[in-house]
């Protein structure tokens, strides 16, 4: 069961993933979770960084969409306004959203990278579906009550992942 939590990178931020490695591994396609891993869960809107970051991936010409558990709400005044599509109250990390989103970006599973800040949904899901993973250190540490418990898990996983070398 823990071997479907490890991610194939564990980075500081989505700042620090290394677009043209993985454009020389052939992606074309990134899924990213939003809360926590692209914005705080209560930021409303890009911070000036983020947009700056978001127009180099895809002027590097990958393509991006936000998968996310949150409400259409949420998801939709976030998205919409990057006119970067999206799918909300995903499930993850049950396949339907992932496959979803593998078939909006027109991409293949070895092309796809799901980058997000939990182990139980973004790497979980994203690993089930045999994409790489990107965990990022979450953004804030303000989150839910279901967030809080996942948390509780995660520490655990994380022990066994660090006693077995798998991040460093």
């Amino acid at each position: 069961m823990f071997r479907q939590l490890v991610p194939y990178s564990y980075v500081p931020s989505i700042y620090h993933i290394n677009v043209e490695e993985l454009r020389g591994h052939g992606v074309k396609g990134m899924i990213f979770d939003l809360d926590n891993t692209l914005v705080e869960s209560d930021r409303p809107d890009a911070t000036p960084e983020l947009l700056v970051w978001l127009k180099e991936i895809t002027e590097q010409g990958i393509q991006v969409i936000i998968v996310s558990n949150n409400n259409h709400v949420r998801v939709r005044k976030f998205a919409e306004p990057l006119a970067i599509p999206f799918i909300y109250a995903a499930r993850k990390p049950f396949s339907r959203a992932f496959v979803k989103a593998l078939s909006l970006l027109n991409t293949k599973r070895h092309e796809t990278v799901v980058v997000g800040d939990q182990l139980l949904t973004d790497v979980l899901g994203g690993n089930r579906m045999g994409l790489k993973t990107i965990l990022v250190v979450p953004v804030s540490k303000r989150e839910g009550f279901f967030t809080k418990v996942n948390r509780l898990i995660e520490r655990g996983a994380f022990r066994w992942m660090r006693k077995r070398g798998y991040l460093g």
